[in-house]
């Protein structure tokens, strides 16, 4: 797992450079020669000496954060369900959003939901792959959780806006990152320490907001009848990892 310490191994030191090189290039904008020499490792077949592969190397950072965050969910459920909750939507989204950070207290600008992003939507197998469908068992117990407290709408659409929320608060995560790595200006969006506070609050309005009254009815076909709602296809979506489509 990823050191807490401020001396890391080589071979850590390795996942970390890698980590901040593909948030900032994707997957496929970085060799292994300028992980290595990013590193500032001589060798430049370090990255095969101690992971075999690229993409073993991106299997390994994408498995570790996914497992951390998902560990930190699954606490934050269980210490709320010993007490009767979580009892509104809120508790829920904030659980979700503030796990995903500081996942590396080494690293100076974090880096790893840029990265999880942007390889979810360019190598999606690789993506899955890795993660092996085992580690967002937090996740999914928070989507159950959300579906409960949601106000009343049809299934699909809670599922719908599921879907939304992933893309949403991933996206906006990874443009956070991606402006605290700049020096260049000042982000006071970014730096405020009520700005995370605030994506909680937005994604939450999402979730709580009352259904069109056009939704309360199906819709009709060209020939008069009700269509049947994509429930089984929504709530497939809904429950891929978050930040996905």
């Amino acid at each position: 797992m990823w050191s807490l310490s401020s001396r890391k191994s080589p071979r850590e030191h390795l996942k970390m450079v890698a980590r901040r090189l593909f948030a900032e290039r994707g997957v496929d904008g970085v060799t292994v020669r300028e992980i290595a020499e990013a590193a500032g490792q001589k060798n430049h077949a370090s990255v095969k000496y101690h992971f075999g592969s690229k993409d073993e190397l991106v299997h390994e950072i994408l498995r570790e954060g996914a497992i951390i965050i998902d560990e930190r969910r699954n606490r934050l459920l269980n210490e709320l369900e010993a007490n009767g909750g979580p009892t509104t939507v809120r508790e829920v989204v904030e659980i979700i959003i503030f796990t995903a950070l500081d996942l590396d207290r080494d690293e100076e600008i974090e880096s790893y939901n840029r990265f999880f992003v942007m390889t979810s939507m360019a190598h999606r197998d690789l993506f899955m792959d890795a993660l092996e469908g085992r580690w967002n068992s937090g996740y999914q117990r928070c989507l159950k959780h959300l579906r409960r407290l949601m106000p009343d709408m049809p299934l699909a659409m809670k599922n719908q806006r599921l879907v939304f929320m992933g893309a949403f608060y991933g996206s906006v995560l990874a443009a956070r990152e991606s402006a605290m790595a700049d020096h260049s200006r000042s982000h006071p969006t970014w730096n405020s320490a009520k700005s995370l506070s605030h994506l909680a609050h937005s994604v939450t309005a999402m979730l709580e907001a009352p259904p069109p009254e056009s939704a309360q009815a199906a819709p009709r076909s060209a020939s008069g009848s009700r269509k049947k709602a994509p429930t089984h296809r929504a709530k497939a979506n809904a429950n891929q990892p978050e930040g996905s489509a």
